[in-house]
């Protein structure tokens, strides 16, 4: 995550689809938060908030926050905790930036960094996981190299969803065989992995749910259908 994609597209169906599966379980948000950098026109996805009538009615509350916060640009995680968008939720906020690190020291300042993190989110039921380009191998992993902030290994996924339903963002790539066959890889990669929901309007990302009960199963479902064909709903039977 970065704090100049707050409220765009993306960040729209994130929250939506948090406030629509999360039930009573207590949320914990795993921001990954990285320091803004990129192509430029990143974040720039915003002109779905002036198309009222194609987006509004899939969340009006949602919906009007984030249009207050692009049309103030007050765009950032911290404002967007305090707008109570995703209610009594845990936020683990730090930073994840190593460019100030020593290379030799990175490995043990990412290890540092994510035990703080689920220090932070130990007492929730449900983690959404946030990491600006998503999953990634973990032979392939390396904290000592920058980009490593963008990204979260499956050993850290497996350790965010030990006895506990969870959410992990991911970037789609332009991975062999497609997306769909991408988000049929990670699914097989990560334990307990059910669901996937694929949004497919401007930069495609994929959330992947991971132990989700009965409740949670029945709620994404309802979600996919309301959202209509601006996603697609993968699942491991089929």
């Amino acid at each position: 995550m970065q704090d100049r994609y707050t409220g765009d597209i993306g960040d729209y169906v994130k929250y939506a689809l948090l406030r629509a599966i999360r039930g009573r379980r207590r949320l914990g948000v795993a921001w990954y938060l990285h320091p803004a950098g990129g192509p430029l026109g990143d974040g720039k996805h915003v002109a779905y908030l002036r198309d009222e009538d194609r987006w509004r009615h899939l969340d009006p509350e949602l919906f009007d926050v984030l249009k207050r916060l692009v049309d103030t640009d007050d765009r950032s995680v911290r404002t967007v905790q305090a707008a109570g968008v995703l209610a009594n939720a845990a936020f683990a906020p730090e930073l994840l930036d190593v460019r100030r690190v020593p290379v030799r020291s990175r490995e043990q300042w990412r290890r540092d960094w994510f035990e703080r993190v689920r220090h932070r989110l130990s007492d929730c039921s449900l983690v959404f996981a946030d990491p600006d380009n998503g999953l990634f191998r973990d032979e392939r992993f390396r904290p000592t190299r920058s980009e490593s902030a963008k990204r979260i290994p499956l050993a850290e996924v497996k350790a965010l969803t030990e006895d506990r339903a969870a959410v992990i963002y991911h970037h789609n790539t332009r991975r062999a065989g497609g997306h769909g066959e991408e988000i049929r890889f990670w699914m097989s990669r990560m334990p307990g992995c059910t669901y996937a929901y694929y949004w497919r309007r401007w930069s495609n990302r994929t959330f992947f749910l991971v132990n989700p009960d009965e409740e949670m199963q029945r709620r994404l479902t309802s979600f996919s259908r309301r959202w209509g064909d601006h996603g697609r709903l993968f699942s491991s039977t089929r």
